[in-house]
């Protein structure tokens, strides 16, 4: 984990208790490492930087605001990755502030900041810092960090697979890239595939840049199961701009088992015309 991973965590939690003191957040981190003797300079670094937002907080306050967070999954709480794509971010790449509302089991808001994407896809050299969010039943927006440039976004019409692009993780720690590559052959997509870290790649197919977005488990992890705050804000943003969101075998992604997705196996986000199609090509 990073200092900005234990800052981002500490803050967003502050802020999301002051405004919803009955709600639970879910998040990635706890300051169980911080507080020992050893990560001394982390965690005075982790609170020299809160201070540039909370002045004279002291390094058990901010202890106090990461540990906000809850192992526990209620009717109504908040999940967060503080920062999603931690290898990415340490790279100077993609990486993004996840974080969702979720209320029986579904996500009801979705956020996605993500500071390194650049805001026209069809400009990748130019303007960056892309916020992403979805209000269930009210649509997904895309606009500049500073709030510019609001736009409604829509997933891609491609039918036809070999126009389609897809996108997967650039790490292959928890993913088989070789399935993934059988499948864009099966279905003779004949473009490279986008590799980029973290839910970035949920915003890619929300604004029609990419069509298809698979991650099949590692076959060295063959049992492992996503965690929620890896999917679901991105989750939202994909199907509120008309795209669809299963796992690979399917069925819709569960949010109400704990803070991994117990009941499902992997992801596949498309634009929703080809997913039939994809889940076809998975199966054999």
């Amino acid at each position: 984990m990073t200092i900005a991973d234990f800052g981002s965590q500490a803050i967003i939690n502050k802020l999301i208790k002051e405004g919803f003191p009955n709600d639970s957040i879910v998040a990635e981190e706890n300051s169980q490492e911080l507080r020992r003797s050893e990560n001394q300079e982390i965690l005075d670094q982790v609170t020299h930087y809160i201070n540039e937002f909370f002045p004279r907080v002291s390094s058990r306050e901010v202890c106090s605001w990461i540990d906000l967070s809850t192992s526990s999954i209620k009717e109504r709480f908040w999940t967060l990755d503080p920062i999603d794509g931690t290898k990415g971010f340490l790279r100077g790449d993609q990486y993004a502030i996840a974080l969702a509302l979720i209320e029986e089991g579904e996500v009801q808001i979705g956020f996605l900041s993500c500071p390194n994407l650049y805001v026209d896809k069809d400009q990748p050299e130019g303007r960056k810092g892309c916020l992403f969010y979805a209000i269930k039943g009210n649509g997904a927006f895309q606009m500049e960090m500073g709030g510019e440039e609001r736009k409604h976004l829509s997933v891609s019409k491609i039918g036809d697979p070999e126009r389609a692009i897809f996108t997967e993780s650039v790490e292959p720690d928890h993913a088989d890239h070789l399935t993934h590559k059988k499948v864009a052959k099966k279905l003779n997509i004949l473009s490279p595939p986008i590799l980029m870290d973290s839910q970035a790649k949920y915003g890619l197919v929300a604004r029609g840049e990419a069509t298809i977005y698979i991650r099949v488990p590692s076959p060295l992890e063959p049992h492992y199961r996503e965690k929620i705050w890896d999917h679901a804000a991105g989750t939202l943003i994909a199907e509120e701009a008309g795209g669809e969101v299963t796992d690979i075998l399917g069925r819709p992604l569960d949010f109400s088992s704990g803070i991994r997705l117990e009941k499902n196996r992997g992801v596949l986000v498309t634009n929703g015309i080809l997913h039939e199609r994809v889940l076809r090509a998975l199966e054999n």
